[in-house]
């Protein structure tokens, strides 16, 4: 009976996404039109709506198990404010007011995580929402992540036979994750809306409690990895034109790729910022130039960069976000 029950409410879940999802794009089409959304109405392609991800989040916020559902709702208010004010400067600190609500939201998570007793596993939990914000690049690069990465997660608890949890099938909560975000992805993959910040943000945290539920600390850690290198393949193609326009790096590895994805973006370049200062550290060794350690040090605060050689002519691309 109980499982019977966690079908009708799964459908039920996918229903509301799916009406839920076209029903808010209606609204912040109608809105930014009109001028009202800001941020949340980017100029792309003539305007397309930024922060449908609030369907997803709102979701998964209410149906995952009690301890992950908080953590979710945390990263998910604190990702929202970083859609909604952007790239403004905070002055005092040199940073943006969004990469500085993302930070607190990411450090919350993990104090709230170890509190409810998940202990170092909230650290890696909270740290998936960087891969995850990175690969929300292009259309459906984070819904495709996401459903792969369910399937798989669901995949491995049926074969090691993962426990229950909160007397629930382990599988629950990734089969929770597919379906939401398969009701959510059609317009994604069509480019005609955003995930955002608060979308992509609570797919980090709910896939990091997936992983975690599979068997703890040790597969959450081999499934973290996985998912870094999924989004570092799926983005290749336009992670090596990125390098060659913004960093000079015209023959990168698979590693520049994975460590661009683990610890690219703003949060990463300040840390980098507070780590390496205004030097950049070129690097030589062939392994470690395997290992993607050119991407890990490339420092965008350092007064000159090591030469690279350039092309003449370089490939354009017009990125999402």
């Amino acid at each position: 009976m109980m499982y019977t029950s966690v079908i009708f409410a799964l459908i039920f879940v996918f229903v509301l996404s799916a009406v839920g999802t076209a029903v808010l794009n209606i609204i912040f089409n109608f809105l930014g039109k009109q001028g009202y959304l800001g941020n949340l109405y980017p100029n792309v392609r003539g305007g397309i709506p930024r922060g449908i991800g609030l369907v997803p989040f709102v979701i998964l916020s209410f149906y995952m198990l009690p301890k992950f559902n908080n953590l979710v709702l945390i990263i998910g208010i604190f990702a929202f404010i970083d859609d909604i004010l952007g790239r403004k400067k905070c002055v005092p600190l040199g940073i943006e007011w969004g990469q500085l609500s993302r930070g607190v939201g990411i450090i919350l998570v993990m104090i709230v995580g170890i509190m409810e007793g998940l202990g170092v596993s909230a650290i890696l939990i909270a740290l998936l929402v960087q891969p995850l914000n990175i690969s929300d690049m292009q259309p459906g690069s984070t819904c495709i992540v996401t459903i792969i990465m369910s399937i798989l997660t669901m995949l491995i608890m049926i074969l090691i036979n993962s426990p229950p949890y909160e007397e629930l099938l382990a599988i629950y909560t990734p089969l929770l994750i597919l379906v939401v975000c398969l009701g959510y992805c059609p317009l994604d993959f069509s480019g005609k809306i955003m995930l955002g910040e608060v979308g992509n943000h609570t797919f980090g945290i709910a896939l990091g409690a997936a992983f975690y539920i599979v068997g703890g600390f040790w597969w959450l850690l081999l499934l973290f990895i996985l998912t870094t290198a999924l989004i570092a393949f799926v983005r290749r193609n336009t992670l090596k034109v990125f390098f060659r326009q913004r960093l000079g790096l015209i023959n990168p590895t698979f590693g520049d790729y994975f460590m661009d994805v683990l610890t690219g973006g703003g949060l990463g370049d300040l840390v980098r910022k507070f780590v390496l200062k205004e030097n950049q550290y070129p690097v030589t060794n062939p392994i470690l130039i395997l290992l993607g350690f050119r991407r890990l040090l490339f420092n965008p605060h350092a007064r000159r960069h090591p030469h690279y050689p350039q092309e003449d002519i370089k490939p354009r691309i017009m990125l999402r976000r």
